[in-house]
């Protein structure tokens, strides 16, 4: 349970980040305070990863032969649509991740995919192992 925590609050993060770097990609909160903007990331990241596991996984073993013929370019356009994914169904919940197109979204899951990692090498626990 704390694993799956801690990922949640990493991709919501990077989320946050995402929508401060990419001008396309914003995230507009059912209320303006700080409490339901950081709720609605956290959403956010959990439909993100529901949508991710679920749909990109089925996505990439279906879409293996475009993977090994692009050399894994069809990785960016893959991510970008999960992420137009992401915002459509957060969308007509009254809240949620907003797009503005779809190169857009390409690069908000290219940005977001970085900082995601990034993210999770910080806070990956340190294997003090003296062996």
């Amino acid at each position: 349970m704390g694993s799956f925590l801690v990922k949640l609050i990493v991709n919501a993060a990077a989320l946050w980040v995402t929508t401060l770097i990419v001008a396309g990609v914003r995230v507009e909160a059912y209320a303006p305070d700080t409490v339901a903007l950081v709720l609605t990331y956290l959403l956010i990241a959990l439909i993100f990863g529901v949508v991710n596991g679920v749909v990109g996984g089925f996505v990439r073993i279906v879409a293996f032969p475009l993977y090994v013929l692009t050399l894994g370019l069809v990785s960016f356009i893959v991510n970008g649509l999960l992420l137009l994914l992401v915002a459509w169904i957060s969308g007509p919940l009254g809240f949620g991740l907003v797009i503005d197109g779809f190169w857009w979204g390409v690069l908000g899951a290219f940005v977001l995919g970085v900082f995601s990692w990034l993210f999770g090498l910080l806070v990956r626990p340190l294997n003090n192992s003296s062996s």
